[in-house]
């Protein structure tokens, strides 16, 4: 799923692409990626793009008179740029995987294509901020936040670092992902619970969240630049410089250990043992319950 740092540049990019353009035709090509039917899409089109915006992980155009179209991406959305004239209008890329098109004037065509069957992403036009606020879960923007509000956040609720992390209403943008790459850094399990974290461990998982977030938004800046046309090519959660998040099994880039991984329901959480929990490792709801006291319960064990 596309997260804060890719969600980042691809409004950058879109705004610097389309602001002050006008939004001449929107080409709904499957009808369920279309989630509101009021104000109708068709009365998007004609209208100036004032900016674009990120709001948690959806990408917000803003419309002259005050109308917002929102595209969440979802787990396996993605936006594509197809630059140069529109009239005709170019042929959708992806065939079948495009769900609808955008033409801007001259400028070029937005694309939202989605992989697989599910068709988890979705398109709304709202009809003010008003309904924009109503979308917002709340989450916090980590980047700039302070330590203190970050705590405030964190320990509102008794969960695992894992799910308040990921949970929109907590934190704003933060996924499978970057919130792997930020516990590894902040050397923290998974499963601690908040409420029984330390103001140090707290100070530390602000610091790592900020400076991973940073970090990787500057990176995924720096590869779009390099692109022919200035848009992100890559737009993955599976990355090879990552530290932990999705390298099951391959050696952790601080101690050489064997990367580890639990699973849960669609999701997985992905850590190293000896940076992270001291050596044990953390019971997989599946492949722990099978093997049961042949369960290894250390990396040494292992």
């Amino acid at each position: 799923m596309p997260e804060l740092p890719d969600i980042t540049v691809y409004a950058e990019r879109l705004q610097a692409l389309v602001q002050g353009r006008r939004l001449q035709r929107v080409r709904v090509l499957n009808p369920f990626v279309l989630r509101t039917a009021v104000p109708p899409i068709a009365s998007a089109e004609g209208q100036a793009v004032l900016g674009v915006e990120r709001l948690g992980k959806r990408v917000v155009l803003a419309l002259e008179g005050g109308a917002l179209l929102v595209i969440h991406l979802m787990i396996a959305g993605r936006l594509r740029w197809l630059p140069g004239p529109i009239d005709p209008p170019p042929k959708p890329p992806g065939g079948k995987l495009t769900l609808a098109c955008f033409d801007f004037d001259d400028a070029g065509t937005l694309a939202l294509t989605e992989a697989g069957t599910q068709r988890r992403a979705s398109i709304h036009l709202l009809a003010d901020r008003a309904a924009l606020a109503a979308m917002d879960p709340g989450g916090l923007e980590v980047i700039g936040s302070s330590l203190a509000d970050f705590t405030a956040r964190l320990r509102q609720a008794n969960h695992s670092l894992k799910r308040a992390l990921t949970m929109p209403q907590l934190f704003s943008g933060i996924g499978n992902s970057y919130s792997d790459e930020i516990l590894h850094q902040a050397r923290l399990s998974p499963v601690l619970l908040t409420q029984s974290l330390s103001d140090e461990q707290v100070a530390r998982l602000h610091a790592a969240a900020v400076a991973v977030l940073q970090a990787w938004t500057e990176r995924l800046r720096a590869e779009a630049a390099a692109t022919k046309h200035g848009w992100p090519a890559q737009v993955t959660a599976f990355r090879p410089e990552m530290a932990v998040h999705g390298r099951y099994g391959q050696p952790c880039p601080v101690c050489g250990s064997p990367v580890q991984r639990i699973v849960h329901a669609d999701n997985e959480s992905n850590y190293c043992a000896r940076c992270q929990t001291g050596g044990k490792l953390l019971a997989d709801r599946a492949l722990s319950r099978l093997l049961k006291a042949s369960w290894p319960k250390t990396i040494d064990d292992l």
